[in-house]
């Protein structure tokens, strides 16, 4: 088998993978392009104060941005941030045999979770921070602004542990 034949096979291997993070990443940063170039909505921190209610007084479309991680932690730590994802990214890599990537399942999660790493790191590196843009919250509680990557690293984390508690098919 040639070396262009090797690659493709390997690739193939890890298909569910490569689906998942493509069709999570473009989503991602299609949806950022959206809401920065197209909503005419109002940029703020977090609480954001302008938006567009989907469902009133629960769910906005806002345009919020994020100079930190979830709840803003890390705020001004962008370096930080971007070389932790890198670390996280080149672990997943090296590792994917012990963490059985090889399973379809498996690929799902970490197709998620790493496009959703990568998708805020884009923002990160190409804006200085994250754009975040869904805004719920509940009577008790407002829920801190976020994107679909940050929704795909939670999916796809969740996901992950559930299934390291379901045992393994023989």
């Amino acid at each position: 088998m040639g070396t262009a034949e090797a690659t493709g096979t390997r690739l193939m291997a890890y298909r569910l993978f490569w689906i998942c993070f493509a069709t999570v990443l473009v989503a991602d940063q299609l949806s950022k392009i959206a809401i920065v170039e197209w909503s005419g909505f109002q940029q703020g921190l977090y609480p954001p104060f302008d938006g567009l209610p989907i469902i009133p007084g629960y769910f906005n479309l806002v345009y919020a941005i994020n100079y930190g991680a979830a709840w803003g932690m890390f705020a001004g730590l962008s370096w930080l941030l971007i070389s932790l994802a890198f670390a996280v990214l080149i672990f997943i890599w090296f590792f994917r045999n012990s963490l059985e990537l090889k399973h379809p399942r498996l690929q799902v999660c970490f197709g998620l979770m790493c496009a959703g790493i990568v998708g805020n790191t884009i923002d990160r590196i190409s804006r200085g921070h994250v754009v975040d843009f869904l805004d719920v919250h509940l009577q008790f509680y407002r829920w801190p602004t976020f994107n679909f990557a940050d929704s795909a690293i939670v999916v796809g984390t969740l996901f992950y542990l559930l299934l390291q508690f379901k045992p393994a098919r023989a």
